[in-house]
């Protein structure tokens, strides 16, 4: 079983930061894309930033700049670093990895979901 776990939201003044954290366990192989994801109430759920595993980055335009996707292979975790936070980053931030299981775990490629966590910034 693979499991993601999302930490690092909260209730931030404009302009302030937060990272959000996205840790992956169980029989894990190898961790590939990885992406982070926003949904703000009554909107559909939109990419923000995403992170192959040649390093290269992604960006929404309109977190270029402010946010930055980042990895460490070590603890199997991808986090978000969020700068200059404005009320139009409000929303449920939610962490996807595209997760090769362990061969021993039978050595499926497939994407996971994290819970989700809230972002609320106020203006």
């Amino acid at each position: 079983q693979v499991q993601l776990v999302e930490s690092g939201g909260g209730l931030v003044e404009t302009g302030g930061s937060l990272r959000l954290s996205c840790a992956a366990s169980g029989s894990i192989f190898s961790l590939n894309v990885m992406g982070w994801y926003r949904q703000a109430a009554g909107k559909q759920r939109e990419l923000v930033a995403a992170l192959n595993s040649g390093g290269s980055a992604s960006y929404a335009d309109s977190v270029k700049g402010r946010f930055t996707i980042s990895r460490d292979n070590a603890k199997n975790t991808v986090y978000l670093e969020m700068n200059s936070l404005k009320p139009e980053d409000t929303a449920v931030y939610y962490c996807n990895v595209r997760i090769l299981a362990h061969p021993f775990a039978g050595g499926n490629e497939a994407n996971y979901w994290g819970q989700g966590t809230q972002v609320t910034v106020s203006s």
